[in-house]
């Protein structure tokens, strides 16, 4: 079986991270036994230690990077972050080498079993959507069970796996970040002062360029008001 999730997601800074761990069955209860859940109940050295564990536990650990250039540009088309997502997580899904039985993934989606049917129709593996009524002929050779669910990383190890997994490498991604821009960034996430401090400096440096997801509302807020005035909002 295998668990998908992502980081990343809702950041202003940085890229997006998708993670898939497959894992042999009968060997879950070793992520359970070492303390996997979802990452963002996890301290960053407690998500590290286990992202080692992880890997050594996994059968394998598959992981993607979506650059905010990338977003950028999907979101001028009209393109969905969901939509991009999916495509991404079914080009990972197709490079797993593993003997997939069933895929549990985290829906970002409202209607969570829509993202399931997205991640079928655009992967070359045969799938069937746990919750969408299948044909005969679909349910014939066995096709892998696919469950999107909303907070699938807190209902299953396998997926909460994943989540350690993008948010490790996302959290990587984001220091190579500061080191090369030389510039403290935090988190990467509206949320974080530090964050929204060092866009606000530097946003007409050119330091930031290809690092920054540009639609978001909250690069409008940043472009229009104090950054004091943003906060008190």
């Amino acid at each position: 079986m295998c668990g998908g999730d992502e980081a990343g997601r809702g950041a202003l800074v940085g890229p997006l991270v998708i993670s898939i761990v497959a894992i042999t069955k009968g060997y879950e209860h070793r992520l359970s036994r070492i303390g996997v859940r979802d990452s963002k109940l996890l301290s960053p050295k407690h998500r590290y230690e286990l992202f080692n564990s992880i890997t050594k536990i996994a059968a394998e650990v598959k992981t993607g990077i979506i650059s905010p250039a990338e977003i950028n540009e999907a979101m001028q088309k009209g393109i969905s972050l969901n939509e991009l997502e999916a495509v991404h997580f079914a080009r990972l899904f197709d490079s797993m080498g593993s003997d997939i039985k069933s895929f549990y993934i985290d829906s970002p989606d409202v209607i969570a079993e829509r993202f399931g049917v997205r991640l079928k129709m655009l992967s070359s593996k045969r799938t069937r959507v746990v919750g969408i009524k299948s044909s005969r002929e679909e349910l014939k050779d066995k096709p892998i069970k696919l469950v999107a669910e909303h907070k699938a990383d807190v209902r299953y190890p396998v997926v909460s796996a994943a989540s350690i997994i993008a948010k490790v490498t996302r959290d990587e991604e984001i220091r190579k970040l500061e080191k090369k821009l030389k510039i403290k960034i935090g988190s990467g996430y509206p949320s974080d002062f530090t964050t929204i401090d060092a866009v606000r400096r530097h946003l007409s440096t050119g330091k930031f360029d290809g690092n920054l997801r540009l639609h978001w509302k909250t690069m409008e807020n940043i472009k229009q008001t104090k950054i004091t005035n943003f906060f008190s909002n």
